[in-house]
């Protein structure tokens, strides 16, 4: 499991102006965050608009990050979702033989009771052939995954090995640390917070902004991982400002727009999403600038 501590980025799904998938920008990305010292990628996730790409071309976006990837890094795909027998159905009509872990989301706008809650991943596990990191995020499922339903599931499920929290709670953070299974990773989905987390005891990150700035947001969490807290505090104030943009009006309008300035992919995103105001893009231009 150690492959799923440091940094992991929720990668972006590029789309061309006519809002067709960009698999030549996807496969660069893809080689910049490696070669820029990322750990592991995540494929489909919220980031990456999963609710808005097609069966197809989740499938096909797969296949080109496996491609790119060259089995340089570990995968994680995406597959969640609030009806517990088609999440079932995905995993197992789906080939994860290059998949190193499912992200699995805990069902959003059914606003099932922790109950419900534990009983949708206990069925998903039952039937999944590789690990699983569930993924609480109440700000987008309506509902929160507890600390005592995560340390249940963590407890009892072999193939459970860690959740990708997003619940920016700093209390929910610590009783999870402090209750965990050895062997279970507490991974931020918060990047405001997750050196704090990591300092705690946390496994590491699935970033946002990683993608874009791979190289300092990935020794930040290395630093952090080695108990390096000064120094890797130093890092942290100097993308503070830039972390608050990006999340300002959407994600991931946002890292898009971040993407966009610096080249490496368009800030094209699909409705009900809309891009970043012009307003938002001279503003993290600002911040990128001081960043150098």
């Amino acid at each position: 499991m150690t492959k799923f501590q440091g940094t992991g980025v929720a990668i972006i799904t590029p789309f061309k102006d006519d809002l067709s998938v960009d698999y030549v920008a996807l496969a660069n990305l893809v080689d910049f965050n490696i070669e820029n010292g990322i750990d592991y990628i995540v494929i489909a996730g919220t980031t990456g608009e999963s609710v808005t790409i097609t069966k197809g071309e989740k499938k096909d976006i797969t296949s080109a990050i496996i491609k790119a990837n060259k089995g340089r890094v570990p995968l994680v795909l995406g597959i969640g979702g609030n009806n517990t027998a088609e999440v079932i159905n995905e995993i197992e009509s789906t080939d994860l033989s290059e998949i190193d872990a499912v992200l699995s989301v805990s069902p959003y706008y059914s606003k099932p009771t922790q109950e419900g809650i534990y009983q949708h991943f206990k069925a998903i596990s039952k039937v999944c052939s590789i690990d699983i990191i569930m993924y609480n995020v109440p700000g987008r499922t309506s509902s929160n995954m507890s600390p005592e339903t995560t340390i249940r599931l963590a407890t009892n499920f072999k193939n459970i090995i860690a959740v990708k929290e997003a619940g920016n709670n700093v209390h929910q953070y610590l009783k999870m640390l402090r209750d965990k299974p050895d062997d279970f990773l507490i991974i931020s989905g918060d990047d405001d917070l997750v050196l704090g987390v990591v300092l705690a005891g946390g496994a590491g990150v699935i970033s946002v902004l990683g993608q874009a700035l791979p190289k300092i947001f990935s020794k930040m969490i290395r630093l952090g991982l080695e108990g390096k807290a000064k120094e890797a505090y130093a890092i942290h104030f100097q993308l503070m400002n830039i972390t608050s943009l990006i999340f300002s009006e959407n994600n991931p309008a946002g890292i898009k727009a971040v993407l966009e300035t610096l080249n490496l992919a368009k800030s094209n995103v699909r409705l009900p999403l809309v891009e970043a105001t012009n307003v938002l893009k001279k503003d993290i231009k600002e911040a990128l600038q001081a960043l150098n």
